[in-house]
């Protein structure tokens, strides 16, 4: 039998593979190694932030301030490298720890004060976009000689397709996302606080440190998410990813993440983006439908999802008990007159 903790992953990977088999029956153009690349460069930035968001999902939390995160860390780069004249590695290095850190401010509150991750990432999310428009009030451009060194970095692929900087960027944030969440203690952590927090503690988890380092690592890859979108786009604007938190919670859950903790993949999250990627290119190339088209089908995938997970968890929950025999009372054994 499967692990049913599995299933969701398995469900995801079968979605993946119809909507990208589907694409190359329907259009020839589809079957160039350029599309699939394509994805990779176009979708990098949500996949980045996915990866953080699966942590913090894993762990039973909710981080709604990752879009305004990444608008506030572009701008900031921006600002950072067109503004002050920093060296576009120093000013990523700079963006990074100040996103890591409203990362770790965020996650002591949750942790220390024990105020739920909605309201205390809500005010994230007004915070950074604030500090986006103190910083600038239009779109600031990002123009420097190394920065166009990078962009043209290009592993060429069989056919058509390549691998660009951001798409390589990305691969290493995910597969790190992948090794912390499997391979390390803080991962085992994570899995164990979104299980059962109290049981958790009880077995020696130090909650409150897992739960402030989670947030902090949420920050780090949205900081990074709003770095590789800046270079993505040649520019930092404080209205940049409105609504992407909404993307990453889905592309978390359409990648297998259950909303209550506890189960869930990295690479889940990976797939879950990149199937709202090719559900977008599926309908550019189909050339007849409206773009909007992309929501009502991420949201009907979404809503299929959770009720998937949700009779998973119901059978499972029969399943023990009916497994779960209870043992029969024991007979008084009397004495014989």
């Amino acid at each position: 039998m499967l692990n049913e903790r599995v299933l969701p992953l398995i469900a995801t990977i079968v979605v993946f593979v119809l909507l990208y088999g589907y694409g190359i029956y329907e259009y020839k153009g589809f079957r160039d190694t350029l599309v699939f690349t394509n994805l990779l460069t176009d979708n990098a930035f949500l996949i980045v932030t996915a990866v953080g968001m699966s942590f913090v999902i894993i762990s039973g939390g909710i981080d709604l301030s990752v879009g305004s995160m990444i608008a506030f860390i572009g701008v900031l780069l921006a600002y950072l490298i067109s503004g002050l004249g920093i060296h576009p590695v120093f000013a990523a290095v700079i963006a990074l720890c100040v996103a890591t850190f409203f990362g770790t401010m965020m996650g002591v509150i949750i942790a220390y004060f024990d105020i739920q991750p909605f309201i205390v990432t809500l005010a994230g999310l007004f915070l950074f976009r604030g500090l986006a428009y103190l910083i600038n009030l239009d779109s600031v451009p990002i123009d420097h000689s190394f920065l166009v060194t990078l962009a043209e970095i290009y592993v060429p692929l069989p056919g058509r397709g390549g691998l660009t900087f951001i798409a390589m960027a990305m691969i290493v944030l995910l597969v790190i996302g992948m090794v912390v969440a499997k391979r390390t203690r803080f991962g085992l952590n994570v899995y164990a606080i979104g299980g059962d927090k109290q049981s958790a503690s009880l077995l020696g988890v130090p909650v409150n440190r897992t739960l402030v380092k989670i947030y902090a690592l949420s920050g780090f890859y949205s900081g990074a998410a709003g770095i590789v979108f800046a270079i993505y786009t040649g520019s930092g604007y404080p209205l940049a990813a409105v609504g992407v938190e909404l993307d990453a919670i889905a592309a978390v859950v359409i990648g297998g993440t259950l909303l209550t903790g506890g189960v869930g993949f990295v690479v889940g999250a990976f797939l879950g983006a990149l199937i709202q990627g090719i559900i977008q290119t599926l309908i550019i190339f189909d050339g007849t439908l409206n773009s909007w088209w992309t929501k009502v089908a991420i949201g009907v995938l979404l809503l299929l999802f959770i009720l998937m997970q949700k009779g998973i968890v119901h059978f499972t929950k029969r399943y023990t008990e009916k497994s779960v025999k209870p043992e029969p009372e024991a007979v008084p054994v009397t004495k014989a007159a």
